[in-house]
């Protein structure tokens, strides 16, 4: 009974020693491979769970954003349509004066009404824009300036929107 065989100092043909060296190759080259990949593996594994889990907590927190936003919202005009119902034509105005308060907040041009008879109107408006805009506001209520929004005994509404060469850039009548 033979219980074990060591080979030393064997020589192998040249026919044969180019297919036992591709054959070390082969197999030093796949647990190479082998290794990489685990590397591979147990690198990019992590991060993608925790991009995954990342992403999620992002998608549920812009859900609980949005959903807020809708109920306030919501709220919103249900209280505002609760003071429609007691006085619908006070409100419609009031609505209609804060949104182009809203919409003319970053505006740089001047609204003048051009039914308060005034000939000729200066405001130092670079001047005013420097200094703000709450200022800006006070200096044209010191100067007279009527309200973009008065509204003459008719019921008529006319607004020029002026550039700052003086130009006429828009005429509306009415509302």
């Amino acid at each position: 009974m033979v219980s074990n065989v060591n080979v030393q100092n064997v020589f192998v043909p040249d026919q044969v020693q180019a297919a036992f060296n591709d054959a070390l190759k082969a197999g030093a080259d796949r647990d190479r491979f082998k290794n990489e990949g685990q590397a591979y593996a147990s690198d990019v594994i992590p991060k993608a769970r925790g991009t995954a889990a990342r992403l999620l907590e992002e998608a549920e927190g812009y859900k609980a954003r949005v959903t807020a936003q809708a109920e306030g919202d919501a709220q919103r005009f249900r209280s505002v349509l609760a003071e429609y119902q007691r006085a619908p034509a006070v409100t419609r105005d009031r609505l209609y004066l804060e949104t182009m308060q809203q919409v003319y907040s970053n505006v740089s041009k001047i609204m003048v009404d051009s039914r308060a008879g005034s000939n000729l109107l200066y405001l130092p408006l670079d001047k005013l824009m420097q200094q703000g805009a709450a200022p800006a506001a006070g200096a044209a209520a010191a100067a007279n300036v009527p309200s973009p929004a008065s509204v003459d005994p008719t019921g008529t509404q006319s607004v020029d929107i002026r550039s700052r060469d003086g130009a006429r850039t828009r005429d509306r009548e009415g509302r």
